[in-house]
């Protein structure tokens, strides 16, 4: 039986994502993926990993892209790119893995609680809300669709480690890890929902409400927070210096102009009643160019959920002797109702004073983006309606909900437009060179620069100043993702300027002796000072302390969990509770 329901989650899965499994690529909003898997396949073939800085894009001056932007789907898409598969290819591929991962985990979570048609129910209704159609199909949220698919494996993870299954430490710091590397705004919105979950596990495994934990419970605790450290150490290698060297570059537009919270509300006809679709931007007021929709079919059958549970709650009070229905149904879905209710509540204009009290909540630009959560609770919560159906009518009532919200939201589902083209003419048309070079030039752009260049760089070593009647011959020049070489002859002793952007853990040589490297004010292209004659000189981008401390956490992390794999009998040195 459960054979047979992991294919039907599988299966549709496959036909939510029956278009990426079809010749061309789509239009879509962020169309930047291309180009950040081939960046980081320079990087793969540099040897420069983990991957921080790209060379292309800045104008061709290069910054740190993945020293900021969490790599996880681009990783993922390398690996199917040095399989054979071309760049278009693996993108599809990447968001197809997302899809089955995401129908797959919650299948894990609503089977959990729900039991196997439960599972089949969570799955399919997570698989197909408007919402993941319109991260795919729309926007080509590529990160943030990634990230969401983890959603229900960490708190799978986390319920299984509180029922003392501590086999699953593993799998909590995986998720957990996994989250962090495919995107920043998420891993902040879900890291606290983690905890408020895990605190109302531990109290609703209590025999009677109580907000005192027993040491047990403690223990279970304490074994989340270090899963969550584990997992944290895993993706240390990226999240550290994404935080801690974030003063090092500019971010300050991405909260600005279109990108401000106050012009991304949405209204409660939107969220529950419309059935609008489109492929068009987000705009101030309710005339947006796509769909914010809760899912009707979601919300409808979570109110029905919640309804049901208060029901049977008090039946069972009414008559003692009946125990057909779990008692802890009714506490589990008053408090994911309630944390659906309040999450969709942020997205609304009159949650404008919450968003003001709290600042940081501007780092999400948009408040829709709760809708990754809400439309997560109303899934789970969907799901639980199998809960209070009996064995005889679950089959039917099961088959006919699955059919109608898959039905229901067929048709969002598929992209605009089909386009058939090549990497070639994706990435090195005219119109695609410049758009790799330029799209997004401001997010990311070290401080040194305090604007964008307007031209492409120079390819070779310049005289900073060409009017002191210096001469300046390059004999050689070579180029990585991460290093530069040139050998170069200069009639006077002058300063010389490289196509690369001054940034902290650049370092230089000249004639094989380490020199100090400045830069210039206007587009803080790194300055070595030269004297007359012939020169040889390299570039390297060299670890930060942060990075490199960022990057043994790392390596430890990853080695203690090879170790756990490889020798299971480890777990023993886990005491019991």
């Amino acid at each position: 039986m459960k054979k047979l329901v992991v294919f039907l989650v599988l299966l549709s899965a496959a036909l939510a994502g029956r278009w990426l499994f079809k010749p061309g690529f789509f239009s879509m909003h962020d169309d930047l993926h291309v180009s950040r898997i081939y960046e980081m396949d320079l990087c793969f073939k540099d040897r420069q990993l983990p991957c921080r800085w790209v060379p292309d894009m800045g104008y061709g001056y290069g910054y740190p892209l993945y020293n900021f932007y969490p790599p996880l789907p681009y990783y993922l898409g390398e690996v199917f790119h040095l399989l054979g598969f071309g760049i278009i290819g693996s993108i599809k591929i990447v968001f197809a893995i997302a899809i089955f991962l995401g129908a797959y985990f919650m299948f894990l979570l609503a089977s959990h609680f729900w039991g196997s048609w439960g599972g089949l129910m969570g799955a399919v209704f997570y698989t197909w809300v408007p919402y993941h159609a319109l991260n795919v199909y729309v926007r080509g949220a590529m990160n943030e669709f990634f990230a969401i698919a983890f959603f229900p494996a960490i708190f799978w993870a986390a319920a299984e480690i509180i029922n003392k299954r501590k086999k699953y430490w593993p799998q909590l710091a995986l998720s957990y890890a996994a989250l962090l590397l495919s995107h920043n705004i998420m891993a902040m919105l879900f890291t606290p929902l983690l905890g408020v979950w895990v605190i109302f596990l531990l109290i609703l495994k209590k025999k009677r409400f109580s907000f005192k934990l027993a040491k047990s419970e403690l223990n279970l605790l304490l074994r989340i927070i270090l899963s969550g450290l584990w997992g944290g150490g895993l993706a240390a290698f990226f999240t550290l210096p994404a935080f801690l060297e974030k003063k090092l570059v500019h971010v300050e537009t991405m909260f600005m102009g279109y990108f401000n919270y106050l012009a991304h509300y949405v209204s409660l006809k939107q969220l529950f009643l419309d059935r609008f679709w489109g492929y068009g931007a987000s705009v101030w007021g309710p005339e947006d160019g796509m769909s914010f929709q809760l899912g009707h079919l979601h919300w409808i059958l979570a109110l029905v959920t919640l309804g049901l549970a208060v029901y049977y709650q008090y039946r069972s009070r009414k008559n003692k002797k009946d125990e057909s229905r779990d008692k802890n149904s009714l506490p589990l879905v008053i408090f994911c109702f309630s944390l659906a209710l309040a999450i969709t509540f942020l997205t609304h204009p009159r949650a404008v004073f919450l968003w003001k009290m709290f600042p940081f909540l501007e780092y999400l630009q948009f408040p829709w983006r709760f809708l990754a959560i809400a439309t997560f609770l109303l899934s789970f919560l969907a799901a639980g309606v199998m809960s209070f159906v009996s064995p005889s009518k679950k089959g039917l009532l099961g088959c006919g909900l699955i059919v109608a919200v898959i039905l229901f939201n067929f048709n969002y589902f598929q992209p605009e437009k089909v386009i058939y083209i090549s990497d070639q003419e994706k990435l090195f048309s005219e119109k695609g060179w410049h758009r790799l070079q330029t799209d997004a030039i401001f997010d990311y752009l070290p401080k040194s620069a305090p604007f964008p260049p307007t031209a492409p760089a120079p390819k070779g070593v310049i005289l900073r100043e060409e009017a002191s009647g210096n001469q300046l011959e390059t004999e050689k020049f070579e180029q990585g993702t991460n290093w530069l070489k040139f050998k170069i002859s200069i009639q006077k002793d002058g300063e010389i300027m490289l196509p690369i952007y001054h940034f902290p853990g650049w370092r230089g040589w000249l004639d094989g002796e380490e020199v100090k490297l400045t830069h210039e004010e206007e587009l803080g292209r790194i300055i070595m000072k030269v004297s007359a004659g012939e020169h040889q000189g390299y570039l390297r981008l060299t670890n930060t302390p942060v990075r490199s401390w960022a990057n043994l956490f790392s390596l430890l992390s990853w080695w203690a969990l090879l170790m756990i794999m490889l020798r299971p009998k480890l777990w023993r040195l886990i005491p019991k509770n």
